[in-house]
């Protein structure tokens, strides 16, 4: 799964490296950024990409209260183009979540887990695979929120956890995963772990577990504890 993650980036450089247009999102470096949030995400529309703050935890439009988005914060790539929550939005509304980096909880065998921050370790960002949706009540209320697709973990993350986000890790892949014409088969090609070496990871407090702490000392490395290593 992934529950928790860092965008320290400003709006304008995730629009330079995505080629969108920023518009007027106001954003700070968040370091412990959990569901039901607001974050910044990409979208496709007819006059190009734009990022637009979206809540974090997908609301079906079918949802009769938006508390459900409270739990779909994350949605399985191998049951989403066909699970009643996901699959309007799999086929017609994808969007990118750019991050930093995510936390991963090691299990240990004392029974505890110890987080780890996972970031490319060229220090560039993460481009998140996502699904959007709009929820509109009965009173009138309106929302926009997106989830993060998982996959199976591969080798290298296992060491961590048995799942991680789908990433899109080329120019190709981020334009066929937000263009609604991509047929469903190409789509779920994209879902492959991204190459040896990509990624780094470290150890990292215990006070990142409550959301509410949210500082740059979150990202620091635990002394005398070791990185996982590709």
């Amino acid at each position: 799964m992934c529950g928790r993650f860092a965008l320290c980036s400003s709006p304008a450089r995730i629009a330079d490296r995505f080629g969108a247009d920023a518009g007027d999102v106001a954003w700070t470096p968040r370091y412990n950024i959990g569901p039901q949030q607001r974050v910044p995400v990409l979208r496709e529309h007819a006059g190009g990409r734009r990022l637009e703050l979206l809540r974090w935890g997908l609301v079906p439009s079918w949802a009769t209260q938006p508390s459900i988005g409270a739990r779909l914060f994350n949605a399985r790539s191998e049951t989403a183009p066909d699970k009643p929550a996901f699959r309007n939005a799999f086929r017609h509304r994808r969007c990118v979540v750019a991050a930093d980096g995510f936390y991963e909880w090691k299990p240990l065998p004392d029974g505890s887990r110890q987080p780890y921050f996972i970031s490319r370790a060229d220090a560039g960002l993460l481009a998140l695979a996502g699904l959007w949706e709009h929820w509109a009540g009965a009173d009138g209320a309106s929302l926009d929120s997106f989830t993060i697709l998982t996959m199976p973990a591969d080798a290298w993350m296992l060491a961590l956890h048995e799942r991680m986000p789908v990433m899109l890790e080329t120019a190709t892949a981020l334009a066929q995963w937000l263009d609604t014409a991509t047929p469903r088969q190409r789509l779920q090609e994209l879902f492959v772990a991204p190459p040896a070496g990509t990624l780094r990871a470290w150890p990292v407090a215990r006070a990142v577990g409550n959301v509410r702490n949210d500082s740059p000392q979150l990202l620091q490395p635990l002394p005398a504890a070791p990185a996982v290593t590709p």
